[in-house]
């Protein structure tokens, strides 16, 4: 049961191959496994790389029998058509077309299963890049935020510069109505005498403005502090939502650059083991002898050809003998009197319909 399934498959006329020898009905057998087995390995890839693009059980298994369909029709339609002839240059010509085209197939069955076999390495790929994208994102993002925020940085530290600046002015003051109180510095008396009162009272207006510069500083400060808050939040938050969706850094164009950026020789080979499995059909069909199959095909082919041959010659030559008494026919009778004398008469009653016609219309014309 199984090996007519692969006779079948291999698009063998199965009455020929039914009066062979058991060993030709094995070859051909063979050649329809290889048949099935590439369009099956189609139909697992294309299935892997349509559930990576829609995530879709059904309607990845669903596209993937297609097309393993489509090439198991192809494959058995080349091989069956291909003709064991003896001639290896004739044979080659005739399976030239089918193998670039195992070219372009390879290529497609072969990168969703080298997807899946580097997936770890891919996703380790995936992981850098979308690394870089998000460190390059905080970047850009960063340079809308960072000079307003360096710039309330500087107002406030010029904010704290002031009150810095009027606070060693007070500490000043009051070192100097101290010294002259203790009589070290300035009138160099001991006591509190109007020089000192005078310094004193400098020193307390001074503390009080220091104190007001204070309390507006600290207000501004407070401000500022609060947008570089605000700037800070919305800088987080515009870096998360702008992060990449897993969908967006996972699809199938994004994962097959990613294997581009692995080394070349594996996806090579792994390449190089499809287009092996792609061309097996049509090279077991071409390295195979020329057997007894092969023989009563073209035994049977040359029997129909010759008998179309045939056919078309009799019918070429049918057509030359009637044109021949076709003409002699015509001939005989042209020179016959009566049919002259017939033509003729009728000839001049409708030239005569005709004239009496136009008569009519003219007169018509001319009322």
């Amino acid at each position: 049961m199984l090996k007519q399934f692969f006779i079948i498959c291999s698009g063998a006329d199965t009455d020929i191959l039914e009066s062979c020898s058991k060993g030709e009905q094995n070859k051909y057998a063979g050649i329809g496994a290889t048949v099935f087995f590439t369009a099956l390995m189609a139909f697992i890839a294309a299935s892997y790389a349509l559930y990576r693009v829609f995530d879709n059980l059904l309607a990845a298994i669903c596209f993937g029998f297609v097309w393993g369909l489509l090439i198991f029709n192809l494959d058995r339609y080349i091989v069956s058509t291909i003709k064991k002839t003896g001639n290896v240059i004739d044979e080659l010509i005739q399976a030239s077309p089918r193998i670039m085209l195992a070219v372009i197939i390879a290529i497609v069955i072969s990168k969703p299963l080298e997807l899946k076999i580097f997936e770890k390495e891919i996703n380790q790929v995936l992981l850098e890049q979308k690394n870089d994208f998000t460190l390059a994102n905080k970047d850009q993002i960063a340079q809308q935020y960072t000079p307003a925020i360096e710039g309330l940085n500087n107002d406030i530290k010029s904010l704290q510069d002031q009150i810095d600046a009027k606070e060693a002015e007070v500490n000043a003051l009051y070192d100097t109505y101290i010294a002259e109180a203790e009589g070290r510095e300035g009138t160099m008396l001991l006591g509190k005498g109007p020089v000192y009162k005078e310094k004193r009272e400098k020193h307390d207006a001074g503390l009080a403005e220091l104190q007001a510069l204070k309390t507006t500083n600290k207000a501004k400060i407070e401000a500022a502090e609060a947008q570089i808050a605000k700037l800070n939040t919305d800088y987080e938050s515009q870096v998360t939502t702008s992060q990449p969706k897993n969908d967006k850094i996972e699809g199938l164009i994004t994962r097959v650059n990613a294997l581009g950026e692995l080394p070349w020789l594996p996806s090579f080979f792994i390449f190089l083991l499809f287009l092996a499995i792609e061309t097996s059909p049509i090279l077991a069909k071409l390295l195979s002898p020329k057997g007894e199959y092969d023989i009563k095909f073209l035994e049977d082919e040359s029997k129909l050809k010759t008998w179309a041959d045939q056919q078309e010659y009799q019918r070429k030559t049918a057509l030359t003998t009637d044109h021949v008494i076709n003409d002699r026919v015509y001939g005989d009778i042209a020179e016959e009197e009566e049919l002259y004398a017939y033509k003729k008469k009728v000839a001049r009653e409708l030239m005569k319909k005709q004239q009496d016609a136009f008569y009519e219309k003219q007169t018509k014309i001319l009322g």
